[in-house]
């Protein structure tokens, strides 16, 4: 399995509106590095969901349903689609993240702008802990 964050704009698409959908297609990705990122789900794959904007929090985790297929909107990009997995206890600040000695090399905290980014497993971890107060 591999863990991915994909960034919102909680006014655009929030946690909450993915739990009201039960299911969305992630589309509207258009950076070549996230297309790669897209491309490299596979179902059953985790990502944390994480509000972009005034929140900067991973606020839930979602499941890989169905791997990369073309954007209907754009067949030049991809898209995939994602289900609830669960709510995280807390939600993971990113001042938190970067606080975290542990997390320094996330992509998140590296290569802060990309809106589709893998994550380690120990990284994935670590974050269900920060979330638990841990």
């Amino acid at each position: 399995m591999n863990y991915w964050l994909v960034k919102t704009e909680p006014g655009t698409y929030s946690w909450d509106d993915l739990v009201k959908d039960k299911k969305t297609t992630w589309d509207g990705v258009r950076n070549f590095q996230a297309r790669n990122n897209l491309k490299a789900m596979k179902k059953g794959d985790l990502a944390f969901i994480y509000h972009s904007g005034d929140d900067k929090a991973v606020i839930g985790i979602s499941k890989v349903l169905k791997e990369a297929y073309p954007d209907p909107k754009d067949k030049e990009w991809l898209v995939v689609d994602l289900g609830v997995d669960k709510k995280l206890k807390n939600p993971v600040t990113l001042a938190a993240v970067k606080a975290t000695k542990k997390l320094a090399d996330m992509v998140l905290v590296r290569v802060s702008r990309l809106s589709v980014q893998p994550v380690k497993p120990e990284e994935f971890d670590m974050i269900l802990a920060l979330s638990e107060g841990k």
